[in-house]
């Protein structure tokens, strides 16, 4: 078991040493924003539907997990996921800290120094716990449903795995899985009990901010797939690939 542990942060390290910063830094950035915008409702001139504001920036998680699951596998994508949710959790106990701290945000003397508005402020910022253990819940769920068909399906492509039309499968159907569990375990778990949606705007939020993630995901897998290939043409994470195959192998 020891050995096991080892073994698992060696190759947690070597990952990290080999994936790209700003991939990293984009994709947990992502997640913070993504949890602190869940916070937020849209205004929908329809009762059946309902939406977050979480939706504008989740898009990028996803495109990032297809990239690392296109390039390093299913368990690297899920492990840098796993890593970045614990970042999160962090961040967001210092902004916990911080809203507990006596003090003024600008706002406050924005609108007339208006109390309310002030600890209005400190609940969004400090975070509510159900918003914050849903959100977790869903992603680490949504991820590795992602993750695992985005490189299953992949698989199917015998004669050009690495060509455009299969990384456009494999990104279109692993997001639209994922997505879906991702927004319909959210709106289950905080949104049905906490704020009051139905079954029917649970149901129509996954199905929405599916297909909303479906059509960013057209417009930017383009650039997903050049990454990729130029990933792959100039051996990024070579060390890290070469380790994993020979793990595989012994």
């Amino acid at each position: 078991m020891k050995q096991k542990i080892k073994d698992f942060f060696y190759e947690l390290k070597l990952l990290l040493s080999c994936l790209s910063p700003l991939m990293l830094s984009l994709f947990i950035l992502s997640i913070f924003a993504m949890n602190l915008l869940a916070n937020k409702s849209l205004n929908i001139p329809f009762n059946w539907l309902a939406l977050d504001c979480g939706i504008i920036v989740s898009w990028i998680a996803f495109l990032c997990m297809d990239i690392m699951t296109k390039h390093y596998g299913p368990k690297a994508a899920t492990m840098i996921s796993i890593l970045s949710i614990i970042i999160n959790l962090f961040a967001c106990l210092i902004l916990f800290i911080a809203s507990k701290i006596s003090g003024t945000w600008g706002a406050f003397y924005d609108f007339g120094e208006n109390e309310i508005i002030n600890n209005a402020l400190d609940s969004t910022i400090g975070g509510t716990w159900y918003v914050l253990l849903g959100s977790t819940i869903a992603f680490v769920i949504s991820a590795i449903i992602n993750n695992v068909s985005n490189w299953g399906i992949g698989k199917l492509f015998k004669k050009k795995p690495n060509g455009l039309l299969a990384y456009i499968s494999r990104s279109y159907l692993s997001t639209a899985l994922g997505q879906f569990a991702d927004n319909l375990i959210f709106a289950l778990i905080v949104s049905h009990f906490f704020f009051g949606w139905s079954i029917l705007q649970c149901l129509t939020c996954a199905l929405t901010g599916m297909v909303v993630e479906l059509l960013v995901e057209a417009i930017f897998s383009p650039i997903g797939y050049k990454i990729c290939q130029n990933w792959q043409k100039n051996n990024v994470g070579q060390q890290y690939l070469t380790y994993i195959s020979n793990k595989k192998r012994s």
